[in-house]
Parts: C-alpha cells; structure tokens; sequence
C-alpha cells in the first residue's frame, strides 16, 4: 500500500484516443487530441478501475458512475517522423513527414462509483389517469 500525505493514493486507467492511461491527480498526460480549449475542463468517463489503497475496483468493461475530471493546457505538435517508401531498380522513392497533434491534460480528480451512487435518484412521477364522464 503506497501512502502519500497519511492517506491512500488513488489511481485510475482511463481510455481515451484508443489508448489507455494511469492517472492520478495532479499528474500530466498527452493523449490524442481532443479539441478542448485551453483552460476547459474535460471528463474522460470512459474509466476502466479505479484503485484506492487496497481497495480495486474493476469494470466491465468501464466502471459505472465513476469519471476523471481533467484541466486541458491546449494543444502541441509532437515529434516529428519520417516515412520513406522506397523501391529499389525503379527510381521510386517519397519522402514525407508528419507531427501529430496532442492535447495536454492536467488530471484534477478521480471520481468513484460510490460518489454517483451517493447523489439522490430522481423520483418519476406518474401521470394520474383522468376519468372521462362518458366512461370510455
């Protein structure tokens, strides 16, 4: 069990971009872009376990209720890399590049299940029948 400040250190791994993440709060990330302006929080709900401690949660596939609140710092180009297709005899050659676009995420809070569960359900109401004097 791994402590930090007298209490547990949660953690979670969240899948966004077709990748997956560990995150835990104030850490930074990049993952594929998001869109997101700089400054504007981003909720990645699609949140795979969650570990508190001792305590994990797994989901299946994704754990219900639970979310990471992120702050995005906007967007930056990552490294460049090189594609060279080449055909030997033929004089074939193209050379090209490309720099893929990131979104850079400051991780704010993870959210677990339990908080969702913890929010008041909203009680339906149902319509009263009204009663036709002619009876039909």
């Amino acid at each position: 069990m791994r402590v930090a400040f007298g209490r547990p250190k949660i953690y979670a791994i969240v899948e966004t971009g077709s990748k997956q993440y560990r995150v835990t709060p104030g850490q930074t990330i990049d993952v594929e872009r998001l869109g997101a302006a700089e400054g504007a929080t981003v909720e990645l709900d699609r949140v795979l376990l969650i570990g508190d401690g001792d305590r994990v949660t797994v989901g299946t596939p994704t754990v219900d209720g639970a979310k990471v609140v992120a702050t995005s710092k906007g967007e930056e180009k990552g490294r460049k890399i090189i594609v060279f297709k080449y055909k030997s005899k033929v004089r074939y050659h193209r050379k090209k590049g490309h720099r893929q676009l990131h979104t850079t995420l400051v991780i704010d809070k993870i959210v677990g299940p339990e908080a969702a569960e913890g929010e008041p359900a909203k009680k339906v109401r149902r319509r009263k029948k009204e009663v036709i004097e002619s009876g039909a």
